[in-house]
């Protein structure tokens, strides 16, 4: 018997069959997928753009051919002359499936729009940009001295500012002499001098003074989300903050599914390198208006990121970054004009700065979290741990700096998990469980009460509770051991073994309800074996990273733990190490950096020294490679346990005692006894 057609939506991860001919739309609404439209699939709000994607996705486990949706209608080509679609983008109320499909809902289509969890630190920079304005005064010309202007501009630079070297381009030309003559032969001018160089650019050039500000752009490019911060490249104050969701997901939720599918696809590189360009330049505008500011006074732009998106970015094929030695192109800090990287929402002369990568696993996002966290001046030893779909970790102090890069995959994001989505409004983010009544209580995106205080249904009812994220995943699975609903083995105990009904059987095991919203056509929202088991191999992994780091220096303790990115923010130090993720410590030594890849995308933006400094500093760095140490495998096993099967965690103990329980095989056979609801269908 033919299986219905598979459809996969990104970013959410959801996923289901329908038979041939069913709307995009219709399948998205089934599977509870965030896809907007108001107005009833008549194609005329265009809020249900899709991106589909073709070839083969190993990670989703589907090949996708070109005829996998309907041809254009008449609706879509009307739209399309009238308004106009963006290539590569269909209706999904007029787009049907005719075969397996990977579908990737746009930010702009999504109703509860990601909240991109990567603030501005508001940490103090000393300022020393690359980029600056002066003000000079030219001499006019003259019949009998017969320079040009910018000949004359750059003598004016040397004898008022003792600037030498200085060239510009055709963009800065076209404007100049009509420039001088408008503010009569007053001209302010943006200059831009990378570091370690004599040489200086002028990227643009104004009449008389100009008081419209100058601004760079502080990119942290994650594998899962982008975010921006605009900052005055005079005052350092950063004027606004926005992301959005990495475009590349739809490709391979993780870096090696990317690699692979560029293995897999020819051009597969090129449609990655254009999906994620584009998404910068849409953030730029969208942060330029927000900041109602001219998006061509954004003369600067610092990107720190892993080596695949490095690459990616670049428009450099992966691919020796998936396999052994793990060659990357360039190690080495970039300064490029944003035009060589299709960058049209900036300034026309507008300069890249790409930090330095440590190596093939470890990026310019670990290097900027070294500028920020400076573990090379530290006195005590310090485990810096930036988690994210990819962990950079960082273990030293001003004796020595370890570095490594761990695949954690996006289960933290919330990813992969059963009743899982990005952080949005709606989401559950905090989680407790009581240890007596089994009961939980929680707190969502977009509301500062829980769901135990009065009026929480009355604040959450335009949102909903809609899913729990990476942050509310964590706590969950930390506070269901706690509370004794999961043993060390991660196993969740059946309604006999824990005295609670919300111990659900599901199939051969048992899962954990935390909220039942179906009375009012809500979701319901479980932890499952399967999600436990996703959070235990990422946290496994991030262990066993930290883990080998320690054994190169010989430790079996760290002093303090800095835990850094959008985790780091949202997840308290108890329930990471509750979970087994960090090493054990004194809590108060668990202290959390916000976005320190950010921070330091934003210390080389706004301070020149900064980037010489890193620049040296990498090279200090010790790498070691997690996929070629035997050792690895070993610490990622024992790591499984919660909190682990061997090392052991007395600070831990002291404040947050776990329950001994041990459910077994039993437990899972009591799960499955105790309803049978769920039975496997015949083939």
């Amino acid at each position: 018997m033919t299986q219905d057609p598979l459809i996969i939506f990104t970013p959410s991860g959801k996923r289901g069959r329908f038979p041939v001919g069913t709307p995009i739309l219709t399948a998205a609404r089934q599977l509870g997928v965030d896809l907007d439209s108001v107005c009833g699939g008549r194609g005329i709000c265009s809020k249900c753009q899709v991106a589909p994607s073709f070839g083969d996705f190993p990670k989703h486990g589907v090949t996708v051919s070109e005829t996998a949706l309907s041809e254009w209608n008449a609706v879509e080509e009307r739209y399309d002359r009238v308004r106009g679609l963006k290539e590569g983008r269909r209706l999904g109320c007029q787009a049907t499936l005719q075969g397996d499909a990977v579908i990737d809902v746009p930010p702009e289509s999504q109703v509860h729009r990601q909240v991109v969890r990567k603030a501005a630190s508001a940490r103090p920079i000393t300022m020393d940009p690359a980029t600056r304005l002066v003000l000079i005064e030219v001499q006019e010309p003259d019949m009998h001295e017969p320079s040009g202007d910018l000949e004359r501009v750059q003598d004016a630079l040397r004898e008022q500012w003792q600037i030498e070297n200085v060239t510009a381009g055709l963009p800065v030309l076209r404007k100049l002499q009509p420039a001088l003559r408008k503010g009569e032969w007053k001209v302010s001018v943006a200059l831009h001098t990378p570091a370690n160089s004599d040489k200086t650019m002028i990227l643009d050039v104004w009449p008389s003074l100009h008081e419209g500000g100058l601004y760079g752009l502080a990119i942290d490019l994650g594998s899962t989300t982008i975010a921006a911060h605009l900052c005055d490249l005079v005052t350092g104050e950063v004027r606004t903050s926005s992301g959005l969701m990495n475009p590349q997901i739809r490709f391979g939720e993780d870096l090696m599914s990317r690699v692979s599918y560029v293995m897999m696809n020819p051009g597969g590189d090129v449609e990655m390198t254009n999906a994620v360009r584009e998404a910068i330049n849409t953030l730029a505008s969208e942060i330029a208006t927000d900041a109602e500011i001219d998006a061509n006074l954004i003369m600067e732009t610092v990107i720190v990121c892993n080596p695949v998106m490095h690459h990616l970015f670049l428009g450099i094929d992966p691919v020796e970054l998936g396999q052994a030695p793990f060659a990357l192109a360039t190690s080495g800090s970039l300064t490029l004009p944003a035009r060589d990287l299709d960058l049209t929402a900036l300034n026309a002369e507008a300069q890249v700065y790409l930090l330095p990568c440590i190596a093939g696993h470890v990026g310019a996002d670990a290097a900027a979290v070294a500028l920020s966290e400076a573990p090379n001046q530290s006195e005590d030893l310090v485990l810096v741990v930036d988690v994210g779909t990819n962990a950079e970790i960082l273990l030293g102090n001003k004796e020595k700096v370890l570095a490594c890069s761990s695949p954690t995959g996006p289960a933290f994001e919330g990813a992969q998990i059963s009743s899982g989505q990005r952080a949005a409004p709606g989401a559950i983010e905090r989680i407790e469980i009581d240890p007596d009544t089994k009961e939980p209580r929680f707190r969502i995106i977009g509301s500062d009460l829980w769901s135990d205080d009065p009026g929480f249904a009355e604040a959450t009812a335009v949102t909903g509770v809609t899913g729990i994220c990476g942050s509310g995943i964590i706590e969950a699975v930390a506070e269901m051991r706690m509370a004794g609903l999961l043993d060390p083995s991660g196993l969740i105990g059946s309604a006999e073994q824990t005295g609670t009904a919300r111990a659900e059987p599901e199939g051969r095991t048992n899962a954990y309800l935390i909220h039942d919203g179906s009375a009012d056509g809500g979701p319901r929202i479980t932890v499952t074996q399967g999600d436990v088991r996703a959070i235990q191999l990422a946290k496994s992994a991030l262990y066993a990273g930290a883990r080998l780091l320690m054994d190169q220096l010989e430790v079996d303790r760290v002093d303090r733990v800095v835990l850094a990115g959008a985790f780091g923010a949202h997840i308290s130090p108890k329930h990471a190490m509750v979970l087994g993720m960090i090493p054990d410590a004194p809590l108060d030594k668990v202290t959390s950096a916000g976005n320190a890849a950010g921070h330091g995308a934003r210390i080389a933006l706004c301070n020149r020294t900064a980037r010489q400094k890193i620049e040296q500093t990498v090279g200090e760095i010790h790498k070691i490679e997690t996929a070629v140490e035997p050792k690895f495998q070993e610490h990622f096993v024992n790591a499984n346990a919660i909190p682990h099967a061997t090392d052991p965690f007395p600070d831990l103990a002291k404040v947050a005692p776990l329950p001994d329980v041990h459910f077994g095989a039993s437990g899972a056979q009591s799960g499955s006894n105790g309803g049978g609801r769920r039975r496997r269908r015949r083939a």
